[in-house]
């Protein structure tokens, strides 16, 4: 088939807006419609929710969002293909049939199966990221819906586009295109100008959905419906093409795709044509993501409000600390951090405040609860002047910490589970490639000297940041020739970590990515065991590039709009 299929997502992750199923199937045509549900935390959520029940394990959110919207799918011929399945895809699929069954609405739904792996003791769960090739399995079968379990993000799209034209294995230029594709739209309004460094030229108040018109050869057109809000541009592309990404081959279970050779076009309004996308064979490994329990964390907020702030929090850690070696416990992990919120001569007593932050951790939850929430309950009457906190201190919690692995692409048991029930055991890519970094690019030549005026890198480079485990990305694009031929010599790993100090003592990568006029820069170890783990004041460090733009440096004038003359 030639035509193009047009592709449109739902969901970004477990607990987006619930109306946008319905949205994307009112408000233009589809022909299939994919919602994302599983981050990297979802899966430890849903592990906690199996314990309780083990008939769940999956998003129940998508259940509900078929209650009302399965007859519209049907009415209008869309098929919907999600990740929802979680931890128990033939769970969510019987679950839908039941559903269908009620409502009566004859729809046949299949799932995918097999990413599951041997829980190893002390972890939650144990998930290999397959590819789309179990759901073109199931699509060709005749599937209207499909469910799957921990497939990677941008399979929503390559398993129907597969389907759709007849891609095989070896097609590795078409797939790399969807897979390009199906990363813009897997955080859904992400690429719609949710998010969006420049947020402030657009009208972006309740963004549409994005939705992808593949074509026969990968190549595709990122758009959204005519009418909804939001802006699909060659920046909103950008960013999400940075998001979570890291050198320029961007591995997965169907392709490596070359984030180097994508070419952004502006097609009209709200519409991205990407072409050129070049793909070689996936690695011999799969993605693995294991969760386990942590241990236990608290969190206590002290608010140091007017005068004497450092004095103030000087008092407090040390009354907190002799209060705990009475206690004759204190956790293995204690960490202060204060935030000067506060401002001289405020004319509010809230912008008069500063925030200390304490969080504890320790494998025993006694040590975190009792022990640090009674410190600081005792500290009410007898600590600095103006003493309160953001709230009462409580038990603690268990946290959570996802570990990353791989296991081979051979051994994983990828099935297709059929609308009739049949099992079809889906083979694996049958040849691969191993990942090496790509040879640095050049880079273009530096602007000549002149004056420069020192404003923040925010002024002309637009960011978006993320978490992948315990690593985090920052990845920084420009919208010029000349100020790339700038930031790719200015911005080098030196400079970032100068310009973000708390990442100088750990190990940074720059890569350059000159079509998109792009940088991207991973910090290994600064979200320490992760999201779950809430070790950081941003654990997901999705404000790491914001951070990074209010930063100041001389730039020079002739980049700034207006122009401006140096001081």
């Amino acid at each position: 088939m030639t035509g193009p299929l047009r592709i449109g997502n739902a969901s970004g992750f477990y607990g987006d807006r619930f109306d946008a199923v319905r949205e994307m199937l009112t408000d233009g045509p589809l022909d299939v419609l994919t919602g994302d549900y599983l981050a990297e935390l979802t899966l430890l959520i849903l592990g906690r929710s199996r314990i309780e029940d083990p008939k769940r394990g999956y998003a129940s959110t998508f259940l509900r969002q078929m209650e009302e919207n399965l007859h519209l799918a049907h009415e209008r011929g869309v098929k919907i293909v999600t990740n929802a399945g979680g931890l128990n895809p033939a769970g969510l699929a019987d679950a839908v049939r039941a559903l269908a069954d009620r409502l009566g609405v004859p729809v046949r739904v299949a799932h995918v199966e097999g990413d599951g792996l041997p829980v190893p003791e002390g972890y939650l769960t144990a998930n290999a990221y397959l590819g789309g090739a179990g759901i073109a399995a199931c699509l060709r079968a005749g599937a209207d819906i499909v469910v799957t379990g921990r497939v990677t993000d941008a399979a929503l799209v390559t398993g129907p586009a597969a389907a759709h034209f007849g891609w095989g294995p070896n097609d590795l230029d078409a797939l790399a295109g969807a897979v390009v594709a199906g990363h813009v739209l897997e955080c859904g309004t992400q690429a719609t100008g949710g998010n969006y460094a420049f947020f402030g030229e657009h009208d972006v108040r309740r963004p549409g959905f994005p939705l992808a018109e593949i074509h026969a050869d990968g190549s595709g057109v990122v758009t959204k419906h005519d009418g909804t809000g939001g802006v699909v541009d060659l920046g909103t592309v950008t960013a999400q093409l940075l998001y979570e990404t890291a050198g320029a081959r961007y591995a997965g279970p169907d392709v490596t795709a070359r984030l180097d050779t994508v070419h952004l076009t502006q097609d009209g309004p709200d519409r991205v044509r990407i072409t050129g996308v070049r793909g070689e064979a996936p690695p011999p490994t799969l993605k693995t993501g294991l969760n386990r329990l942590g241990g236990w964390r608290n969190e206590v907020v002290f608010v140091l409000t007017g005068l004497d702030i450092e004095a103030k929090s000087r008092l407090v850690q040390d009354q907190f600390g002799d209060a705990l070696a009475r206690a004759g416990r204190a956790p293995a992990e204690v960490r202060w951090e204060l935030a000067r919120t506060d401002r001289p001569d405020a004319p509010t007593e809230e912008t008069g405040s500063a925030l200390l932050r304490l969080v504890v951790r320790d494998q025993d939850a006694e040590a975190v609860g009792r022990a640090v929430s009674g410190a600081a309950v005792e500290l009410a009457l007898g600590s600095y002047p103006g003493f309160h906190v953001t709230a009462p201190p409580g038990k603690g919690a268990p946290y959570g910490v996802f570990e990353a692995g791989s296991t081979p692409a051979e051994e994983a048991a990828h099935v297709a589970v059929l609308p009739d029930g049949r099992k079809e055991s889906v083979p694996a890519a049958g040849r691969y490639r191993e990942l090496e970094p790509v040879a640095r690019p050049p880079l273009p030549p530096p602007l000549p000297a002149g004056p420069t005026r020192t404003v923040p890198l925010g002024r002309i480079a637009g960011a978006r940041s993320g978490d992948k485990g315990g690593d985090a990305n920052v990845g920084l694009w420009v919208r010029s020739e000349d100020a790339w031929r700038w930031l790719a010599h200015e911005l080098t790993v030196e400079r970032f970590q100068e310009l973000l100090p708390e990442t100088a003592r750990l190990t940074v990568v720059r890569h350059v990515l000159p079509n998109l006029r792009a940088l991207n820069f991973v910090v290994h170890g600064l979200l320490g065991e992760g999201v779950a783990a809430q070790a950081r004041f941003d654990p997901q460090a999705k404000a790491v590039g914001e951070w990074l733009r209010s930063r100041c440096l001389p730039v020079p004038v002739t980049l700034l709009d207006p122009p401006e003359v140096p001081a």
